[in-house]
Order: structure tokens, then sequence, then C-alpha cells
């Protein structure tokens, strides 16, 4: 029988493509993970890699052998995590990674609650705009939207993300509201330039009635953030298309107004991307039901919906 960290060690070696990588995955030394590898062709009389000073590739043995075992071995380690934590409490560090204005808004409050449940786990929270490679980088889970789905990784949908467009009580005096999408042509627009693409963001509005039309704004102030976005309307600068969420607390309070209520553009769910496992490890399980929980008890999928005024 092969040992469970020889397969460890040829997987992750896979996956990251190089040894090193593997071992910081891991926890071990760049040279125990080279060990465990020849440990396992020994033992299968296979060549599984080819190596070279620069590059480490699959042979098409071990093409075949990684597709043979994958997922059975995801399935055998959740199952290891979770008899070993039937009579212990979820434990251990959870990475995640998140966008900065969804999570220092909602989910960062969420942590007193979530530790008194759960002192045992500790977070290693990232908050930053990009697709984060679960599996290469480490993270137990990433929470945002438009995510691509790479072999491997599943998404739990938690609320709509619907953009509107926002301005200040200020910046509205003396100025007609539109009444739909094309009457914002008149106005200063807010808008953001994607760091992944160059382009500035165009927006397709609708509403309730199934009519569609572009969002019309000009491009006079552009930043690279929505978090700057929702600052720069705030500041009475022009109209910007937001999130719902992100303008939630802000329309509440009177600082933000919504344009064209009956209109909004939909940008697909916020979800919760995890690995595809038969069994979680407990500490991410439990965040995940945590976390629904809290959405439905909130009512955040209703709250962020440009639906409602």
């Amino acid at each position: 029988m092969e040992t469970l960290a020889n397969l460890e060690s040829f997987v992750r070696s896979a996956q990251l493509g190089s040894f090193s990588s593997a071992a910081r995955r891991l926890g071990l030394t760049p040279a125990a993970v080279s060990r465990n590898v020849a440990a396992l062709e020994g033992n299968l009389k296979l060549r599984l890699f080819q190596r070279s000073t620069r590059s480490l590739t699959l042979t098409e043995a071990g093409e075949r052998f990684l597709l043979s075992i994958r997922d059975h071995l995801e399935s055998l380690q959740g199952a290891i995590s979770e008899a070993s934590n039937v009579q212990s409490e979820p434990s251990g560090v959870l990475k995640l990674s998140m966008s900065p204005t969804l999570g220092i808004g909602y989910i960062l409050p969420l942590l007193p609650e979530f530790m008194r449940r759960y002192p045992m786990i500790r977070p290693e929270w990232m908050f930053e705009n990009r697709q984060v490679d679960l599996i290469a980088e480490g993270y137990d889970a990433a929470i945002g939207g438009g995510f691509e789905l790479t072999s491997g990784i599943i998404a739990r949908a938690l609320a709509p993300v619907h953009i509107i467009p926002v301005a200040s009580p200020g910046y509205m005096v003396d100025r007609v509201r539109p009444h739909d999408p094309s009457g914002m042509r008149e106005l200063d627009g807010i808008v953001m330039r994607s760091m992944r693409t160059g382009r500035i963001h165009q927006r397709q509005m609708r509403n309730l009635g199934g009519d569609e039309q572009p969002a019309a704004l000009k491009e006079t102030i552009v930043v690279n953030d929505p978090a700057a976005m929702r600052s720069a309307a705030l500041l009475g600068l022009g109209v910007a298309m937001i999130a719902k969420a992100d303008a939630l607390g802000y329309l509440e309070s009177g600082e933000l107004i919504r344009l064209i209520p009956a209109w909004y553009a939909d940008a697909g769910p916020i979800s919760i991307y995890y690995a595809n496992r038969t069994l979680l490890p407990s500490k991410t399980r439990v965040f995940i039901d945590f976390l629904t929980e809290v959405f439905q008890r909130e009512r955040w999928p209703e709250r962020f919906a440009g639906t409602l005024g």
C-alpha cells in the first residue's frame, strides 16, 4: 500500500508544477517532497515526471496516474480530516480571499460571532480585488463574484450583485433626475477601468418589464476600484454605477440617492468558492454554513437586489 505522504507529494507537485511549491503547500522541505515522489516512482516502477533544472512536467504515465487517483485522494484526505474532528472542535487556520468592499463592509463584522462559536479556528483573511487560485495559493475559500470555475472548484451562490447608479443629494441639486439610462448622459460619470483588461466597464441595464438599455455615463472621472467610485460619489463629483450592497448603508442614511430606481445591471451572484471535495475540512464546512445562515438571517439576498428600491 502506497503511503499518503507519497501520494500527496505527487498530486501537489503535479498541480503546482514544482517540488518547492508543493513543499510550501504541504509544510515540507523540497527535498522531502522529491524523496516522496521518487519513492512512489520506485514502488510503481514508473517515471511520473520529466525533470529539468527549470521545469517539472508529467509523463504520459504520470498524467494517467494523476487522473486515476486525484479525486480518491481528496476523498481520503477529507475522510481523515473528518474522522480526526469527530470528537473535537473545528480548528486550524481558515485562509479566505474576498473583495475589500464586501469583505470589510459585511464579512469582517461577522468575525466576533464566528470566533465565539469556533474559538479554535484562526482567521487568515485577505482583502483583494482579484481571482485567486484556491488550490495553488492554499486558500480554503474565496468570496466574491465573477470567478471562472476551474477544475475542482465549486461555487455556492449567496446573493445577487446588482449594479445601480447613485449620486449624492448635493450633486443632484438643480440637476434633472433621469427617467431611464439614456438620461444619464447629461450627468458626470464616475467610471471604473479594469486592471485586467484596461477597459472601462460598460453596463447593460434592465427593468422589471424586460426592457434593456446601455448605461449612458460620461467618463468624467476614471478610477480602478469600486470603493473609490463610491467615495467620489459621496464627495459630490458625479454618478457612480456600483453594487447595491456597496451603496446600501449610504442609501439608508441618505448620504447617497439612487437614480432611475426601476433600472439595474445584473453582474451575477456573490458566491463562496471552495474545493470540490467529498468531505470538506470541518473548519471550511462550518464557515460555509455560518455564512449561508447569516446571509439569510440578515435578508441580504433581498436587500442587495436591484429590483427593490
